[in-house]
């Protein structure tokens, strides 16, 4: 009777390295990809965040200047006067670096309580809701990494003096321009929205 031999080899050595080694590459350049996947993605939410704060800032801003009343806008050059009494004045301009009014439920009466919001000169917007004359009341709406274009933004006021002198209802335009800087990465921004008083006076 004739013996049949069966070759029972497995992998040799050598294809069993080239088989490992392939795998080894092959899932760090897969973890590559997925960390930098992740690390994008961290960004962009991080970026998100940022642009959902200035526009939580622009809505603040025109969500109270619409329930407020008279207005008062601030040019180049002027100064937010140190009494009381020089606020008065409802006034408009094309171009302002801050803006005051009457808050909804404050005393028309008491200027001291009045709303304040104004574009520093780093390019941050500041808001006080005790009167422009205490300046520890101010608190800084936009977070660091917006840097708001000084030249380019502006509140833009019409209609603002008292009935006697116009017949136009009040109404501001607000202009945002800046760049969010994040992580050495300069992102462009612009924003505009315009308001009008709720409060007839014509």
């Amino acid at each position: 009777m004739q013996s049949t031999k069966i070759n029972n080899q497995g992998y040799t050595i050598v294809e069993t390295m080239i088989a490992v080694s392939l795998f080894i590459v092959i899932t760090t350049l897969s973890m590559g990809t997925l960390l930098n996947a992740n690390l994008l993605h961290r960004k962009a939410q991080n970026m998100r965040s940022i642009m959902d704060n200035l526009n939580f800032v622009m809505e603040d801003i025109s969500r109270n200047l619409r329930i407020g009343y008279n207005y008062r806008c601030f040019e180049s050059g002027d100064e937010i006067p140190s009494s009381s009494s020089e606020m008065d004045t409802p006034r408009s301009c094309e171009s302002g670096w801050a803006i005051a009014f009457e808050y909804t439920y404050g005393n028309p009466n008491n200027n001291d309580d009045q709303w304040v919001y104004y574009i520093d000169g780093s390019g941050k917007i500041f808001k006080s809701t005790a009167g422009p004359y205490d300046l520890a009341s101010f608190t800084q709406l936009t977070p660091d990494e917006v840097v708001i274009d000084t030249a380019a933004s502006s509140f833009s006021v019409l209609g603002a003096e008292s009935i006697a002198t116009n017949s136009q209802q009040p109404f501001v335009t607000i202009k945002l321009v800046g760049k969010i800087t994040y992580q050495n990465v300069d992102t462009p921004f612009a924003l505009q929205t315009s308001v009008s008083q709720r409060l007839i006076d014509i």
